[in-house]
């Protein structure tokens, strides 16, 4: 199909993505790597008067060390993530979760900030995000404000980004030296998480000293799964003392049911999934 007709904007600057924005009113729709957009306006779900393309802001872009934290450009594509020597080295789950997004031509395209915002509960970046305590930057007409990712995720396909505002960067804590795995089960290639376990932890001599661990598509935003990092400290990287320390990854969770499985199946592969998590990034160094 062919979308409705709508007015195109590619600004130079946030301030002026901001303005034409806010002339828009809620008649204005954002539109970052495309994505997850582009399909939408196609089947004519989405019907915006006004599309603002921020692929031409410069600041909106890169990675940069901010001191005991780096920060993510919004605009910044999942393939430069993937490789960025600076989320290899501070935060591995993020690379690690990134590089199985989709497949190479929509890493090159898509967004951080975008599948950030677009908010599927079956993207893979909100729980490693989630986990590794990031906060968002967002800026509006009345200036910036920054959102944990505790309070990013609020439904289904919906965030603390607010009408005519903009997320412009992501601030990750350094997590120097940490291990990570991102372990996703899907049918097919390429397709979205059927259900997906990020595992970030701090090792020393095999012993598991802490642990950060985010759930994909086992709810209607991305999971912590604060208990399983409770029963990991102290853990043994030993394959019976890692199943028992994950056996309730899935409790308090409320899974979909969909062809791909009902709730209980879903649990079910959680469990799986955070024991592999576990014990791949337990064996070895993130960054490969």
């Amino acid at each position: 199909m062919i979308p409705v007709d709508f007015h195109y904007h590619a600004p130079a600057s946030l301030d002026e993505a901001l303005d034409l924005l806010a002339k828009a009113g809620d008649e204005g729709q954002v539109l970052a790597g495309g994505q997850s957009l582009i399909p939408v306006l196609k089947l004519r779900m989405a019907a915006p008067e006004t599309l603002v393309d921020l692929g031409r802001v410069p600041e909106l872009t890169g990675v940069t060390d901010d001191g005991d934290a780096i920060t993510i450009g919004a605009m910044t594509s999942h393939d430069v993530i993937a490789h960025d020597p600076l989320v290899r080295e501070h935060a591995g789950l993020i690379a690690e979760a990134t590089a199985t997004v989709a497949d190479p031509q929509v890493r090159h395209r898509g967004t951080f900030g975008g599948a950030l915002v677009h908010a599927d509960p079956a993207g893979d970046l909100g729980a490693p995000a989630l986990a590794m305590d990031a906060e968002m930057e967002i800026a509006g007409t009345g200036g910036v404000r920054r959102v944990p990712a505790t309070e990013f995720f609020t439904d289904l396909f919906s965030t603390a980004v607010g009408e005519n505002e903009i997320l412009t960067r992501v601030r990750v804590p350094k997590y120097t030296g940490w291990r990570a795995a991102y372990e996703k089960f899907v049918r097919v290639a390429q397709q979205w998480s059927i259900v997906a376990v990020g595992v970030t932890l701090r090792v020393d001599n095999g012993t598991i000293e802490q642990a950060r661990v985010g759930l994909t598509n086992m709810g209607s935003t991305p999971l912590r799964a604060r208990q399983v990092e409770d029963a990991l400290a102290g853990c043994r990287v030993d394959a019976s003392a890692v199943s028992a320390a994950v056996a309730s990854v899935a409790e308090g969770t409320d899974p979909p049911a969909d062809l791909n499985g009902d709730a209980e199946y879903r649990r079910h592969l959680a469990c799986v999934l955070a024991e592999r998590a576990v014990l791949s990034a337990g064996a070895e160094r993130v960054a490969r």
